[in-house]
């Protein structure tokens, strides 16, 4: 029998913490974290903790293994054909990787919101219902789906449309469907990938006020190309680059620098860090 990621979860079947979690621990903790596709090593020797209820934020120039290093934090990279992470990386205190870990449970507890949004072509309703349906959820469904649109700040914008197809939102609207969806299982961390890449300006203020009202309850980890939102958004920052060997032309992405965000913004300990912030390179 395999044994389940255990994670704190006071949470009744309504979503609603009945107490929150300690503070001031942390959720991930990260020890030498590498990940190749193949021959090809996308990051190399990330070691980081990441605090519980907290925005971090992970910067840094275009091919240095934001996203990789993100989709470790949920075993997504299980899915990629040849992929091989080295390292630790703990999980409230435990190997996910351990031989003994279920990856689907990894994922329930720690959920994903991409780039572009992706909602499935069904109704409103189902698409948040979709995810507490395949766990064999047995409360009332109903609640769960107005209390995780709620929780998107989308419920007062669908609330009499629920049956129309999650497609004809608009993609603002879209990306706040997919937010509820994760947020239907009840996860513990919620990981996003360039969430607000794809939208406007206004659209990307109700993402960016969500997150900062979400945090309260939950971890993120945000990948972002936008310095501003890194800047508005999160508590802690990381800052990666890419490390290029010029003999074998192989570019491979490393950590320069993890702290506060004001830290990162403001006083950065590395040159490259500052060079990067104020656009002097990447």
């Amino acid at each position: 029998m395999q044994q389940q990621v255990v994670a704190p979860d006071t949470r009744p079947e309504a979503a609603q913490p009945e107490s929150p979690i300690p503070r001031g621990d942390d959720v991930f903790e990260l020890a030498d974290v590498s990940c190749s596709y193949g021959s090809f090593t996308a990051v190399r020797d990330i070691s980081l903790n990441i605090p519980r209820h907290r925005i971090t934020a992970l910067i840094g120039p275009s091919g240095c293994g934001k996203s990789t290093l993100l989709r470790c934090l949920n075993r997504m990279n299980d899915l990629v054909p040849g992929t091989v992470v080295g390292g630790t990386l703990h999980y409230n205190g435990e190997d996910i990787y351990g031989a003994d870990i279920d990856p689907v449970e990894v994922r329930r507890r720690i959920g994903m919101v991409f780039q572009k949004p992706n909602p499935f072509p069904k109704s409103i309703y189902d698409n948040v219902a979709f995810g507490p349906r395949l766990n064999g959820f047995r409360g009332n469904l109903d609640d769960l789906v107005e209390e995780a649109l709620t929780r998107a700040a989308l419920w007062d914008e669908v609330r009499g449309k629920l049956k129309m197809s999650g497609l004809a939102l608009s993609g603002g609207q879209q990306q706040r469907l997919c937010i509820a969806r994760t947020l239907a299982v009840q996860p513990d961390v919620i990981l996003m990938d360039e969430p607000c890449s794809a939208l406007d300006p206004i659209a990307t203020l109700k993402i960016e006020e969500l997150m900062a009202g979400l945090k309260d309850d939950y971890t993120i980890v945000v990948v972002t190309h936008n310095m501003q939102q890194a800047a508005r958004v999160s508590d802690m920052t990381a800052f990666l680059t890419v490390n290029i060997d010029d003999e074998v032309g192989e570019r491979t992405g490393e950590l320069v620098e993890f702290a506060s965000t004001n830290h990162i913004f403001t006083n950065a300990s590395d040159k490259r860090t500052e060079d990067y912030i104020t656009g002097r390179f990447g």
